[in-house]
């Protein structure tokens, strides 16, 4: 499965990458390159971080399921109050 970014998050992640390489490297990287090393990142990289949010939102899920009895559990007839039982004898 390719990952891929919408248009406009696109833009901003080439713009991202153009002031890294401005301000952490002192160099002019151009839109061409940016998108380059983008499209590289998500492919080489990606999956590794998609993998992961995927792990971590099935554990996520796991643990809302096991405790959904807990926490949607409704005792069942407890409007009348228990009577006591009448010992035989």
């Amino acid at each position: 499965m390719a990952i891929t970014l919408e248009p406009d998050a696109k833009q901003q992640a080439i713009g991202s990458l153009k002031r890294y390489f401005a301000e952490n490297w002192d160099a002019d990287v151009g839109d061409l390159k940016a998108d380059l090393l983008l499209d590289f990142i998500l492919r080489e990289i990606g999956p590794s971080v998609y993998n992961r949010a995927i792990g971590d939102a099935q554990v996520y899920l796991r643990e809302r399921i096991a405790d959904l009895e807990a926490a949607c559990f409704e005792k069942e007839f407890a409007y009348w109050p228990p009577t006591p039982r009448r010992s035989v004898g």
